[in-house]
């Protein structure tokens, strides 16, 4: 027995984390699926036959077909599907790349998702789907500011990428505090945040209930959350391979000199405090007015995306088994 397959006998009967939210998924999942796979054998030539044939059982694009559920079409779909795609897999790629490489990479991609650069990239897939992103969000009408609040929070969660790498390449488990702030910049919580307001009437709400601190908060828990519960899910394999020091139960037994057992039971216990902040944020909202019965089922469709990113992790059977991840292939400079 591996040591991986040891890690994931020891925690594959212990608590899970569990949420109050229904579990949806989008009509169009079917469709978003059979996209994915044509990207994987046009778009990410560059990976090995071996890395594309494990992508393609991931089925990575489901993570936003089960997260946004009530998206109208398949269009709407698409972006947040590319970006929940492209994220995973690119992470999985670039996993040991340094982090002025990295830096170089978020540069490209903001560029392109901005419109700075505006031809279709033909040199590296990963780019070519930033460019899908921005020209399939303006095929489906998103609202400018939007769209703004979208790529800002990639870049966010690009940057949170390039800075993991300094921990990651030395193989040095960071500090508590560093780890969540590191851990809400790449769960990709807050790019899933921000796309919710184009669910059902959420894109009428103004700038000032969608970017009030009380909902900021709730962003930040959401995409802790997503984050807490990844590292829980991925442990076992975590545990086996230098370097993967961006693990809540990693840092908590790290500083607290306890079992992994223990420190896996306080990362649950933190989790679930993050659950419970939640939920009392969203029962004392502040006061938006006409805004506000809107608002109230705006975060509760967030907390159903926390829900449906959740089932995803759980409902996958490929990823997060010995052996189911891909090795990261990146050798230099692209």
């Amino acid at each position: 027995m591996t040591k991986e397959q040891e890690f994931y006998a020891l925690f594959q009967n212990m608590q899970r984390p569990e949420y109050p939210f229904p579990n949806l998924i989008s009509p169009f999942a079917q469709e978003m699926r059979e996209i994915y796979y044509n990207w994987i054998d046009t778009d990410y030539t560059f990976h090995s036959e071996k890395a594309r044939e494990t992508h393609k059982k991931h089925v990575l694009t489901d993570i936003a077909a089960r997260g946004l559920p009530f998206l109208k079409t398949l269009d709407e779909l698409f972006p947040i599907a590319s970006f929940a795609a492209n994220g995973a897999m690119m992470d999985d790629y670039f996993d040991h790349c340094s982090h002025e490489e990295m830096c170089r990479i978020r540069q490209r991609s903001i560029a392109i998702l901005s419109g700075q650069e505006k031809e279709e990239p033909t040199d590296f897939g990963i780019f070519r789907q930033f460019y899908l992103i921005r020209q399939r969000a303006i095929k489906c009408d998103m609202p400018q500011r939007l769209y703004d609040k979208f790529i800002a929070s990639i870049h966010t969660l690009l940057i949170g990428y390039q800075d993991e790498k300094r921990y990651m390449k030395a193989d040095i488990i960071p500090p508590f505090p560093v780890y969540l702030v590191l851990r809400e910049d790449t769960s990709g919580g807050l790019p899933f945040c921000k796309y919710v307001a184009m669910q059902k009437d959420f894109r009428n709400l103004p700038d000032e209930v969608l970017e009030h601190p009380h909902i900021l908060s709730l962003h930040t828990l959401a995409a802790l959350m997503i984050g807490v519960h990844n590292d829980i899910i991925s442990l076992p394999k975590e545990l086996s391979r230098k370097g993967d020091v961006i693990n809540i139960v990693k840092v908590i037994h790290n500083e607290n000199n306890v079992s992994w057992e223990e420190a896996y039971k306080m990362a649950l216990d933190y989790h679930d405090k993050l659950l419970n902040e939640f939920k009392i944020l969203h029962e004392h909202l502040p006061n938006f007015g006409r805004w506000q019965e809107l608002a109230y089922d705006y975060v509760y469709t967030i907390g159903i995306m926390i829900q449906g990113v959740y089932a995803w992790h759980t409902n996958d059977k490929s990823r997060y088994v010995p052996g189911g991840y891909v090795e990261p292939e990146y050798q230099g400079p692209e």
